[in-house]
């Protein structure tokens, strides 16, 4: 494969993860982590820790987007979904939803997209691409 198609891979798929995810991000900006800070709270979590949303869910898909040290913004990405998956979706694993389709595979999806961008960075389609968060 020529390297000119693997780096609009990258770029398409940097895409996709960034605005998909920012949507969640504007989301809780316009209404608000205080369902986040709730969960945290009966679970015995600091309540300040719902603001890594704003970092995870808006922050790191905005750098995604424009492919600024994309290792570490997915990186970030990739600890919020993790954090959320324990925190909301370990109940019921194993469940499918109406579809026949795994109950949770949205959220795994964005788990493991963030983590394919962590080794593979954002291509030669990025704002930066020398660093070695790049």
């Amino acid at each position: 494969m020529e390297q000119r198609n693997l780096n609009i891979g990258l770029l398409v798929f940097r895409l996709n993860m960034g605005f998909f995810m920012l949507f969640h991000g504007i989301y809780k900006l316009v209404n608000g982590v205080d369902g986040i800070k709730g969960m945290l709270s009966e679970m015995g979590l600091p309540t300040f820790l719902a603001y890594g949303v704003h970092l995870g869910e808006t922050l790191a898909p905005i750098l995604l987007i424009i492919g600024f040290r994309t290792k570490l913004a997915a990186l970030l990405f990739t600890g919020v979904m993790v954090v959320a998956f324990v925190m909301a979706h370990t109940e019921n694993i194993l469940s499918l939803g109406k579809s026949g389709a795994w109950a949770h595979e949205l959220i795994a999806l964005f788990l493991f997209g963030g983590l394919g961008l962590i080794f593979t960075g954002g291509g030669k389609y990025s704002l930066s691409t020398s660093h070695k968060w790049d």
